[in-house]
C-alpha cells in the first residue's frame, strides 16, 4: 500500500502529539515540552484555529507530520507559509516521505498565492540541512532567531502600554 500526504482530521490529534514528542526527543528537547493533546486539538481544531497540519500515512498508520501557519510578509505584501515541524519517523526515511510533505507544502504555497514558503533547521543538523538544499531551499547565513520566553517575556509584557486597548 502506497504513503498518502492528507490534511489532519480531528482523529489524528492523537498521533500527531505523540510524534510531536518524538521529534522533541530527537531534537534533545523534552526538558522543555510541555504541550498537551489537548492544546494541540484546539490549535488545529478549536473555535479560533492557529494552525494547520499535512500527515503521512502509511500501511494504516500516521508515520509523519508537518505543523504550519501563516506569517506574513511587510516587504512582499503578502502572506508567506512558515512550516512550525516536519518530522517522519526513523524508521520511514528515506522513502520520500519528507519529500512529499514539503512538495505539498510548496504546492500550498503557490496555490494560496505566498510570496514565499520558509522554516528553521537546528545548525547542527546537517542532514535536515543537506536535504533542504538539495530540494532548492537557502539557509540564510544573516538571520537569526530571536525569542522571549518564561519570565523574560513576563517583564517585556508588563511594560505595556494599553490605550488602544489592543
Amino acid at each position: 500500500m502506497p504513503a498518502t500526504i492528507r490534511a489532519a482530521a480531528p482523529a489524528d490529534t492523537g498521533a500527531i502529539f505523540a510524534l510531536t514528542y518524538e521529534l522533541a526527543q530527537f531534537e534533545s528537547l523534552t526538558h522543555v515540552f510541555v504541550a498537551t493533546e489537548e492544546g494541540l486539538f484546539d490549535a488545529l481544531f478549536g473555535a479560533r484555529p492557529s494552525i494547520e497540519a499535512l500527515v503521512a500515512q502509511h500501511a494504516g498508520r500516521i508515520v509523519g507530520y508537518a505543523l504550519f501557519f501563516h506569517n506574513y510578509s511587510s516587504f512582499a505584501g503578502r502572506r508567506g507559509l512558515y512550516l512550525e515541524d516536519v518530522y517522519v519517523q526513523p524508521s520511514q526515511r528515506g522513502s520520500g516521505l519528507g519529500t512529499a510533505l514539503l512538495r505539498r507544502l510548496a504546492a500550498l504555497a503557490v496555490e494560496r498565492q505566498c510570496a514565499r514558503f520558509e522554516w528553521t533547521v537546528l545548525n547542527w543538523n546537517q542532514p535536515a540541512i543537506d536535504f533542504y538544499q538539495k530540494m532548492g531551499a537557502t539557509v540564510l547565513p544573516d538571520w537569526r532567531v530571536v525569542r522571549v520566553t518564561g519570565d523574560a517575556l513576563q517583564q517585556l509584557a508588563a511594560g505595556a502600554v494599553r490605550a488602544d486597548g489592543v
